[in-house]
């Protein structure tokens, strides 16, 4: 058990499952997100398979720990501005577009950090920038890209 607060996930989705940020997922990721006054924030430690065959850590995981982290600054938002999910959906806002730029390698023995900042907020849409980060240095950015979920019958 941790002394740390519960991040944004543990409290707005404790029951997700998704592979990178659920709570629910005992197998997944389980990133942990806070707001700060300059935006999101997250450390992920790597682990020994998240290897991209060359000692850093795997695009993939990359990709995915920025699609979580910009989530968690999309339901925090969400959250602050009173935008809940509607009727039927499970979550208020899904992954629209997710734009991701390798800058340099990533470490896979360091924790690497995360910022994500709202950009652009809308009940309909919101847009995110996120960057992970090691050594005072971007490894990655993204745009991402959320659309409220509104689902058909």
């Amino acid at each position: 058990m941790t002394d740390s607060p519960p991040s944004i996930q543990e409290r707005l989705v404790p029951d997700l499952t998704c592979f990178g940020c659920g709570p629910a997922n005992e197998r997944g990721l389980r990133l942990r997100s806070y707001p700060e006054p300059d935006g999101v924030v997250a450390t992920f430690a790597p682990w020994p398979e998240h290897d991209n065959g060359l000692g850093y850590l795997n695009g993939g995981i990359i990709s995915t720990v920025l699609d979580c982290h910009s989530a968690a600054a999309v339901l925090h938002e969400a959250d602050v501005r009173g935008w809940g999910a509607l009727p039927g959906a499970a979550l208020a806002y899904v992954t629209a577009g997710l734009d991701v730029r390798y800058l340099r390698p990533a470490p896979l023995t360091e924790p690497v950090s995360l910022l994500a900042v709202v950009t652009e907020a809308g009940e309909d849409q919101m847009t995110v920038d996120v960057q992970l980060g090691w050594d005072g240095k971007p490894r990655a950015t993204a745009v991402a890209v959320w659309k409220r979920w509104r689902p058909r019958a």
